[in-house]
Formats: structure tokens, C-alpha cells, sequence
């Protein structure tokens, strides 16, 4: 039996050789068969009886461990990682890397240990659910190459044998060749898929890896011919979108060649469109390498050209998706948890950023590729035999389609205005929102409220707003200055602004102003370790607008000043904050944003004998706190 087996091996015929072998091991009980069958398992992605013939190889034999060589220490390794069993794998890694002499296969054995190790720290990613995207579009075998297309749910198309027997192919049966179908979701459920025409699966091709130009206009896919369960030739064609039909495919002249050519995407680099490609050509890094080809136009593209070390490994890396300037593939050859992990790099315009595991949820223990996600970032597919899959051999033998969603972060400020004398709602008003850059204050949105007094605004990650209130014949408020930084959550932010009535015949004191001397504005004081304008000091603004409305020509520096307690470096982010906070007013009252420049000074302008170390009262501090300005143009 052992010759039919050897002839299954010899074609890549993995299912039958591993029926001829376990039928030899049945009779004979030959050992030396034991890590072979071991190893088709794993081949096959049955990595349970995998691991359960492994174990066989390190039984004593009367009574004494085997001798087991490093190249099945690291097999069994490898299982023992798929199977999360990541101390167990490391102790099989470790011997590999005492005992071994082969440089290759410890630099593979400490490839793993790296991974075995990210992954008994890795959490799952917050936010992210991924579930299989059902029986009409996975079937008892593997899909391939899931691609969402439309607004909404839209349509997924994807490979598929979609039939029940497939275990060996017959190349003289068309229907035995993988086909791309096409599903539209109804209801939250996919439909029955529909296969393409003749025009896309043709007769006598593997036909799968779809992807879309950005326009929609143009399909690319491959066509491959297998033999036993090796691809012996595998080409890139474009089909032309037209409707709901697609015009005969030709083969794209300048990817293709004496090589495997697959999983095109179409992308851009330097400005220009390029499609990235899997290929196994001569010059590359490893196995399956990434290239790029630029489109020259009329069809036809550049020579191709590998993305380097940064992206490419020793061994292999497949089926890239890009979006938006950050490629997407699955790698072996980078540390992962799995076998085939889902990485991400991003390009800055002329180089790759170091590719980054994209964490647990979208990889498990086991193989997860064909990554893409939708123009908004929050819906996308990957195909993974991880164990949920409709499975013809073990639990995880074949991939299925998954759809994953992350839930929105939703950020909002919700500002409500009030009377500061009655401290009812105070209707009619409006408020506006800034954003703060560098000193710098962007108008972001502004609402007006003529019924009511509340105020929502959404917000971005990672940004610093400010919310001024306006309402005629009252002083404004703002809120104090706010950010988004580092939030991982949704987030509420709640703020009540109180707008004070305008005297009817304010009095203005006369003040004698000289180029680059301070004037103290007496009556803008701060609460202790606050940013936030007390009401008093809108007199004082009041009289600096007039002032700069009176002088359209003039422009001032706006100075605040803490009071000495509290850390050095925090007290000159405070009193920034504060210059900011009152130039705010008044850019809310009509000042324009250039003519003032906030500037904080901490806790170097002390004016009493309030220092460090010395006791004062609450009084005398506050007395430290407070914002002068000085004519500088």
C-alpha cells in the first residue's frame, strides 16, 4: 500500500495519501509512518488528530523516550500552537533551537516562539464581532476570496466549489472547478449565489481571487489550472462591468508570465494606479511574495515589482487588499498566533510602515486570509477555517466567508445654555465649536436653538474643541477647553453653559496703553487648577473688545498666569489652556482669531511672595491667577 500512498504524496493527492497510509499503519503499525500521517493532517487542517498521532511519536519505547529529530520536534510544535497549547509548542521550539543544526529551521523554530508568546498576551479586539456569514454562501468545503461590493449590505461575491464532493478534482469535469458566484443579502441573510457566466467561469479553470477597480468598471480574478492539489498555472484577467453583466475576460499584459500569478487588488503608489498581486517569481523573498505593477494605460502594466523584506518573508504572504493608503495581507512568515495571520502596513508616500498584527478576532489559532473592508471602516469579510466552519474532514479542514462589524466609537459634546441670573433654559441662543490646533482656533459647526436650549455636536477621535455659547443682549460662556485623545469608548461629554445679561449702559474705564507693556485685566480670575472663565471677568473682556474694536489695526498678546502650586510643567499647560479659554470669548464675540496670540506663562510670573514652599492663603494665590495682554503690533 505503501506505493499508491507515495504516488498520492508525490501529486499533493493529500486526502488519499493519508487514506493509503492509515490503511498501511493499520496493518503493519509501522512507526515511521506515524509522524507522515501526523503531518497530512495537519496538511489537511485537522489539527486534533493531528495532535493526537503526534503524541504517538513521543511514547517510550520500552521504556525510554525516542529519539525524535527537530525537524518533527518543530511539526509537532506548530500543532501544539494551533491547537493553543502555546507553553507546550515553546518547550518543542526550544529543543529545536538546542538541538538543531539546520539554520533555517531555527530561525523558523524562533519565529514561533515569538508568536506563541504575542499570543498569550493578545485580548481580543474591543468592539469587533465576527460571525460566519451562513449556509447559503458556505458550503461543506473551503470558499475563497469573500469581496463586499454596493452601499449597505450590497452584494458579496465570491469562489466556491459549491458542491459535495471535491476531494480529488477531475480535470476533465468543468463542474469540478471552482467558480465565482454572486449573493445579495436580504433581510440580514445572503441568498441563494448565482455563478457568473462563461463570460468570467470558463471551462476547465480554477476561477476565483475577484476584486473590483475602483470605479466598479473593471473585475479582475485568475484562472488557474490544479493538478492533485498542486496549481500549475494561474493567470490575472480583467472582465468590463457592464450592468449587471460582464464582457469576456482577457489576460492583463504585464503581471502574468512563467510564474503563479494571483489575488490581485487594485490600489496606488506615487499617485498613480497599481495593482498589488501574490507571485511565486524568481527574485523574491521566500515562497509567495507581494508585488505591485503600475498601470501604464490601455490595458497593459508595468513590470512588476517586489514590496521588500519590510512586507515579504522567507515564506509566504497572500492575498492583499488595500484601502485608503494601508495594504492588508495574511503572512506565515511574520510572528502570528495562527498560521496564516492578518497583518496591516501603512504607506506614508514613499515607504511601508512595519507590518502590524491585526490582533485576536480578526486571527485565530489557525489560518485567516482574504481580509477587506468596506469605504466607511466598519463592515468587511475574511475567510478562516477556524472551528464554527462547516467542515468535510475534522473541524477546521476548510475556510468559510465571515463577516466582521466594529461598533462605532460615537463621540459627543451636548452643550445646554442658560440663564446665569435665573438659571432657567435659556432659548434662542446659538453655540458654536472649535477645534484647537496648535493655538489656532477652526470653527467646526455651529447651531442655533430658537425653541430650545440644547446643543449635540459629534466629535472626533483624537482632537481638542472648545464650545462658546452666544446669545444677543448676553455676555458668552465657553466651556473649558476639552479633547477626544486616547478614547477607546463612546463617549458622552455634558456641558451647562451660563450666559449673563448685559447691563443696559455698561461703564468703561479709560486705560492708558502702551506697545508691549502688560495690562492686567483685573477681574479675570480662575478657580484653582481650572481653565474655565469665571463670569466676572466678562466686564474685563468686554472692555479688550471694545478696545480692539476701536483699534481694528492692533494685535495683542493674550497672557495667563497660574499661581505657584502644583508641578512646574503642568502649571504652563494650565495657563496655556487659560490664554486660550479667554481668547476664545473673544474670537465668540467677533475678534478675529489672528489679531490674538494666548500665551502661558505658568508659574513664572509670581507677583507676591507666593512661591514654592511658601504658605499663602487661597486669596493670595488666586491673586497669581490671572490674565494680562499687551499691544504687539
Amino acid at each position: 500500500m505503501i506505493t499508491p500512498a507515495e504516488e498520492a504524496m508525490a501529486n499533493e493527492d493529500y486526502y488519499n495519501a493519508l487514506d493509503w497510509y492509515e490503511k498501511a499503519y493499520d496493518e503493519r503499525s509501522d512507526r515511521d509512518l506515524i509522524p507522515i500521517i501526523a503531518d497530512l493532517h495537519f496538511k489537511l487542517r485537522d489539527y486534533q488528530r493531528a495532535e493526537n498521532f503526534y503524541k504517538r511519536v513521543f511514547r517510550k519505547v520500552r521504556g525510554k523516550d525516542p529519539e525524535v529529530a527537530p525537524e518533527v520536534r518543530f511539526n509537532y510544535g506548530v500543532i501544539l500552537k494551533t491547537r493553543e497549547k502555546y507553553d507546550e509548542a515553546i518547550e518543542q521550539f526550544q529543543s529545536v533551537l538546542a538541538n538543531s543544526t539546520d539554520a533555517k529551521l531555527k530561525d523558523l523554530a524562533e519565529l514561533q516562539i515569538t508568536g506563541a508568546e504575542m499570543a498569550k498576551v493578545l485580548r481580543p479586539v474591543p468592539r469587533l464581532r465576527v460571525e460566519n456569514a451562513g449556509n447559503e454562501v458556505n458550503t461543506r468545503f473551503s470558499e475563497y476570496s469573500a469581496y463586499l461590493t454596493g452601499e449597505g449590505d450590497g452584494e458579496l461575491y465570491f469562489a466556491s466549489f459549491n458542491r459535495d464532493d471535491v476531494i480529488v478534482l477531475d480535470g476533465k469535469d468543468q463542474d469540478y472547478h471552482a467558480k465565482i458566484y454572486k449573493s445579495t443579502k436580504t433581510k440580514e441573510e445572503w441568498g441563494e449565489p448565482t455563478p457568473l457566466g462563461e463570460n468570467v467561469n470558463r471551462g476547465g479553470f480554477h476561477t476565483a481571487n475577484q476584486t473590483f477597480s475602483k470605479d466598479g468598471r473593471q473585475m479582475y480574478f485568475t484562472r488557474q489550472q490544479i493538478t492533485g492539489n498542486e496549481v500549475t498555472e494561474s493567470k490575472i484577467y480583467v472582465s468590463e462591468v457592464v450592468g449587471a453583466n460582464f464582457n469576456p475576460a482577457t489576460e492583463v499584459v504585464g503581471v502574468n508570465g512563467n510564474w503563479i500569478a494571483k489575488h490581485p487588488s487594485i490600489g496606488e503608489l506615487f499617485g498613480k494606479e497599481v495593482m498589488f498581486f501574490v507571485s511565486d517569481m524568481a527574485g523574491g523573498e521566500g515562497g509567495f511574495d507581494i508585488y505591485y505593477a503600475t498601470y501604464k494605460g490601455d490595458g497593459v502594466y508595468a513590470d512588476p515589482v517586489n514590496l521588500g523584506p519590510k512586507i515579504n518573508t522567507a515564506a509566504d504572504e497572500v492575498t492583499p487588499f488595500y484601502r485608503e493608503g494601508t495594504l492588508y495581507f495574511s503572512s506565515n512568515g511574520h510572528p502570528g498566533i495562527g498560521g496564516f495571520d492578518i497583518f496591516s502596513s501603512f504607506w506614508n508616500g514613499t515607504t511601508w510602515s512595519e507590518p502590524k498584527n491585526m490582533g485576536k478576532g480578526y486571527n485565530t489559532n489557525v489560518d485567516d486570509k482574504y481580509f477587506m473592508i468596506d469605504k466607511e471602516g466598519y463592515h468587511g469579510t475574511l475567510l478562516s477555517n477556524r472551528e464554527g466552519t462547516k467542515s468535510a474532514h475534522g473541524k477546521t479542514c476548510c475556510d468559510d466567508i465571515y463577516e466582521f462589524t466594529i461598533e462605532k466609537i460615537e463621540l459627543d459634546a451636548v452643550v445646554g445654555t442658560f440663564n446665569a441670573e435665573t438659571g432657567k433654559p435659556l432659548l434662542n441662543s446659538s453655540v458654536q465649536l472649535f477645534e484647537l490646533t496648535d493655538n489656532q482656533m477652526t470653527p467646526v459647526d455651529e447651531q442655533s436653538n430658537e425653541t430650545g436650549n440644547v446643543f449635540a455636536f459629534p466629535l472626533l477621535q483624537n482632537k481638542s474643541y472648545v464650545a462658546i455659547a452666544i446669545r444677543d443682549g448676553f455676555y458668552p460662556d465657553t466651556t473649558e477647553v476639552f479633547n477626544t485623545v486616547g478614547l477607546k469608548e463612546s463617549k458622552k461629554m455634558e456641558f451647562r453653559l451660563r450666559l449673563r445679561p448685559v447691563p443696559p449702559e455698561p461703564e468703561f474705564e479709560d486705560v492708558i496703553v502702551t506697545i508691549n507693556e502688560p495690562i492686567r485685566l483685573n477681574n479675570i480670575y480662575y478657580d484653582f487648577d481650572d481653565d474655565k472663565i469665571l463670569p466676572d471677568a466678562e466686564k474685563d473682556l468686554g472692555d479688550l473688545k471694545n478696545l480692539m474694536e476701536e483699534y481694528p489695526a492692533i494685535k495683542i498678546e493674550l497672557s495667563s498666569h497660574t499661581d505657584a502650586r502644583g508641578n512646574d510643567d503642568y502649571n504652563q499647560d494650565l495657563s496655556q489652556r487659560r490664554a486660550n479659554s479667554a481668547k476664545a470669548w473673544l474670537v465668540a464675540n467677533g475678534i478675529a482669531d489672528e489679531r490674538i496670540v494666548p500665551k502661558g506663562y505658568g508659574e513664572t510670573q509670581i507677583l507676591n511672595e507666593c512661591v514654592n514652599g511658601v504658605t499663602c492663603t487661597d486669596e493670595e494665590h488666586r491673586f497669581n491667577r490671572r490674565t494680562e495682554f499687551k499691544i504687539i503690533e
